[in-house]
């Protein structure tokens, strides 16, 4: 599957903040300056339009969750065929793919490193190995570390790293068997207001 292989602090810079896509074991603190927009006039932000503002939020949502374009846009035309609010459904599809479902456990400390781990078959999804990113996880599915895999350091730094972020409501964890379970689906309202899922609704609608 094609993904984005460039450098990460220039997407954050571009965003004008940190996407926390640098992968680390240390405190989580900022890795990226993304204070200045990359290029020779980063430094002259113009004034942005409506276009400009949707835009924006589409492309923050893409580099997030590190989707391109082709695939973001397949959430939405599912989702705009979904009953319900359609940017709380792009939401939820995309809160319960599997990559993304291995980042909020704290087994991976970015998405792009859990990613790696469901490719290379490290992760189980009630107990049968799943090495498809995009897998949509349905509610009360078990998510757990392939049993070999467990001793691997980077997933052991990733649960120390991950014990400074908040807890998600819709998925429980247990530590000692590094595994956990979607408990429900996620509403747009536990989300960062951020991610104004509205704004890239409006901006495919048109």
């Amino acid at each position: 599957m094609a993904r984005y292989i460039g450098p990460k602090c220039k997407l954050a810079r571009r965003e004008g903040k940190d996407l926390f896509l640098k992968s680390g074991v240390r405190a989580l603190e900022s890795k990226c300056k993304s204070d200045v927009a990359p290029g020779q006039h980063g430094s002259r932000r113009a004034k942005i339009t409506d276009f400009g503002t949707q835009l924006r939020a589409k492309q923050r949502l893409k580099r997030i969750y590190g989707l391109l374009e082709n695939q973001f846009k397949k959430y939405y035309t599912k989702a705009a065929k979904t009953k319900g609010s359609t940017g709380e459904v792009i939401l939820q599809n995309l809160e319960c793919r599997l990559d993304n479902a291995v980042y909020r456990l704290g087994l991976a400390s970015t998405r792009s490193e859990a990613r790696q781990l469901v490719g290379h078959k490290s992760i189980l999804v009630n107990g049968n190995v799943v090495n498809i990113p995009s897998y949509k996880l349905l509610v009360n599915d078990i998510v757990s570390v392939r049993e070999k895999a467990k001793k691997q350091q980077r997933i052991a730094a990733s649960i120390e790293l991950s014990q400074q972020k908040e807890d998600v409501d819709w998925m429980s964890f247990n530590k000692s068997e590094m595994s956990g379970k979607l408990i429900r689906l996620p509403e747009e309202a536990d989300l960062p207001s951020d991610y104004n899922i509205q704004l890239v609704v409006e901006l495919y609608s048109k």
